[in-house]
């Protein structure tokens, strides 16, 4: 069956569903035509797909680390009714299933600061202030990302909303980092420039075996095809030139693949097909 945690030498990883929401398929998949994509992902009405709220949960022998916080539950009501956000199961929910609770994370690790990435990093207090879901983690976030989101374009500053990440520095709680990075053993950042010009993607290994959160550079298993690239993406053809750097490495070290919102799968794998990339689904 389809995995939803796996063991990792010596580190457990968990799938996490935040929830669902809904996006335009034509946005989502670029220059592909709906003929080739629809195959995959199956437009409503109003032409939207629907996709996964994904976050992963990282055990190792001394931190437990979450990667992406999805869109929390305290925003906006009108950005969840817009993307028709279904919050169930729900981030901590999920985490509480597996027996952990907010404050024994001990590092969270954002791609970039997208709403619907970083929503959950915190939520309101009973004084109705916004406040770190995650009050004993270290937030590792690109620095390039942080000061991009303070002053963002017309074309993506609805995806910033300070108050899904203003807060964690007056807690004190951000870890800024340039580039490539280690942020504890066995887990790294990786820049990978496409969607935003500084997000990243995260490596976690343990004993010879490597997992790779790819985010938003390829967010579903359908995006795996160099051209398959979101409208989104601020820079399409370093989104190429980055997959495909990263695509080549997997296929040499026999990498798993982990997606941000595919609605069905967690993790896989990529393999290379009459000279083109293909997903490959993973099992346990």
């Amino acid at each position: 069956m389809t995995a939803d945690s796996i063991s990792l030498g010596q580190f457990q990883i968990y799938g996490l569903r935040s929830g669902f929401f809904y996006l335009d398929g034509g946005a989502m998949f670029g220059v592909v035509p709906k003929t080739l994509w629809s195959k995959k992902f199956p437009a409503d009405l109003k032409n939207r797909i629907k996709l996964g709220l994904n976050c992963l949960l990282v055990k190792t022998q001394g931190e437990l680390i979450l990667i992406e916080t999805g869109p929390g539950a305290d925003l906006d009501p009108k950005f969840y009714e817009y993307y028709g956000v279904e919050s169930k199961p729900g981030l901590l929910a999920s985490l509480e299933r597996l027996g952990y609770q907010p404050e024994e994370i001990t590092i969270v690790i954002n791609t970039h600061l997208h709403f619907d990435h970083c929503g959950g990093n915190t939520h309101k207090n009973d004084a109705g202030k916004f406040v770190p879901t995650f009050p004993k983690a270290r937030y590792i976030i690109q620095r390039g990302e942080w000061e991009y989101a303070g002053q963002p374009t017309e074309r993506d500053k609805e995806s910033y909303l300070p108050e899904t990440y203003l807060p964690l520095e007056q807690f004190g709680l951000v870890e800024f980092v340039d580039g490539d990075a280690e942020v504890s053993e066995g887990v790294e950042v990786f820049l990978s420039p496409g969607h935003t010009s500084r997000h990243q993607c995260v490596r976690v290994s343990s004993e010879g075996r490597v997992l790779f959160f790819l985010g938003d550079l390829v967010p579903t298993s359908a995006h795996i095809g160099l051209p398959y690239i979101m409208s989104y993406d601020l820079y399409p053809m370093e989104t190429m030139a980055s997959k495909k750097k990263f695509f080549e490495q997997a296929l040499k070290e026999d990498w798993i693949l982990s997606f941000v919102h595919d609605p069905h799968y967690f993790f896989g794998k990529v393999i290379k097909k009459d000279e083109k990339f293909r997903f490959q689904a993973f099992s346990s």
